[in-house]
Order: structure tokens, then C-alpha cells, then sequence
């Protein structure tokens, strides 16, 4: 799963930086698990950690459960519900509200 074409909506290229793009797809293809789900789920928010923004990144999937979460330094923070889906053909990656 997740190695088809790779597509983003206009959604995600207007509020999510391509640093912060390629980032989740990095965290899809490196999951260790038996099995990745055909939706990958990301909750995006800023977080304070000593003293410094960071962007918190929480990914999870439902079958097999899965949840994994980061934080990471970043002078852009967003805040967005996102969504991967993967429909065999391609992979796509969309704000929840363009679902």
C-alpha cells in the first residue's frame, strides 16, 4: 500500500507546507507494521515544549490499530485534520473538511 502515484488537493497545497507534506508521507512509508490500513490519519497542532513552537504530529490508523505521535521544531505550526487514502491506483492526501 501507499507506493502508487502520490496526489495532494488543493486544500493541503494551500495550508500545508511541502516540508511538513513530505514529512507525512515519510511517516506512511516507514511504519512498522504488519499491515498499513488504506486510511492513514494525521492530527496536526502546535504544541510549546520547552519554550520552543513545535508542530505535534499524532498518526493513526484503525485496522491494525495504530498510533504514533511527534513533535517536531517548525516556525510554520498548522492545524488540520488530514487524511491518505489509498485506493490501489494512487494515494491521495486531503484535509478532513475536503473529504
Amino acid at each position: 500500500m501507499f507506493t502508487g502515484s502520490k496526489f495532494i488537493t488543493r486544500g493541503i497545497r494551500d495550508n500545508v507546507p511541502p516540508f511538513l507534506q513530505h514529512i507525512l508521507w515519510y511517516l506512511i512509508e516507514t511504519m512498522e507494521v504488519e499491515e498499513k490500513d488504506y486510511l492513514q490519519v494525521f492530527h496536526l497542532e502546535g504544541t510549546m515544549e520547552n519554550g520552543k513552537n513545535k508542530q505535534k504530529i499524532v498518526h493513526t490508523q484503525e485496522q491494525p490499530e495504530y498510533r504514533k505521535e511527534y513533535a517536531i521544531c517548525s516556525r510554520q505550526i498548522v492545524n488540520a485534520k488530514i487524511f491518505v487514502i489509498d485506493d490501489a491506483t494512487h494515494c491521495t492526501m486531503l484535509l478532513a473538511e475536503e473529504y
